[in-house]
């Protein structure tokens, strides 16, 4: 049997849990909170069809999808922290990094590398695919915010402006988007989803 497929399969079976570990967003239209997972597919889906309002300077889809792809499957051991816990977020990156060494283990070295690679530029937000993917990750639950009448906006602490301020990388990279953002936040407001100040 061949030991390099017999690698990867474990790494294979042992993403699965990622469908285990909960967000803190809802799913619209349901009583229950998201999972990595479908965060995962969600946030590759949109950078395909959001693609065209980004000014991308022949920046590569298929990275940034790659990268939206393994992003969170650090946080089968880390789990999920919540973006405007300052608690949680303590060590974040150490606990990230140190998973990743353990989930990216179970592959063979070439691929390992690879994922390794991918991750940590993700991480790093740097390159113009790194941005673009971090764009996807910050969108997405704000539009589930948007849609579920804020839910994880109704926690302690969270506020217009650090919404706005961890959604800033769109104003940048996607006027249009942050357009969207700006209307929505207001809108928010407007609704009682989501407290001013």
């Amino acid at each position: 049997m061949n030991q390099e497929l017999l690698q990867t399969i474990s790494f294979v079976v042992e993403i699965d849990k990622l469908k285990s570990i909960l967000r803190q967003n809802a799913v619209i239209g349901k009583e229950r909170r998201e999972n990595d997972a479908e965060h995962s597919w969600h946030i590759c889906v949109m950078a395909m069809v959001l693609w065209k309002y980004f000014d991308k300077h022949n920046a590569n889809m298929l990275k940034v999808i790659k990268m939206l792809l393994i992003h969170d499957l650090v946080e089968i051991y880390s789990g999920d922290a919540f973006c405007y816990d300052d608690k949680a977020c303590e060590g974040k990156k150490e606990r990230e990094k140190e998973a990743a060494i353990k989930i990216f283990s179970f592959l063979p070295p070439d691929d390992r590398e690879e994922m390794m690679s991918l991750w940590l530029e993700f991480d790093e937000c740097v390159t113009l695919e790194a941005r673009i993917a971090a764009c996807m990750d910050r969108l997405q639950p704000f539009i589930l915010n948007y849609h579920t009448q804020g839910f994880t906006w109704s926690k302690p602490g969270v506020t217009s402006e650090k919404v706005l301020k961890r959604n800033e990388i769109l104003k940048e990279l996607s006027p249009e988007l942050w357009e969207y953002v700006l209307h929505a936040v207001n809108d928010s407001i407007s609704k009682g989803y989501l407290k001013e100040k």
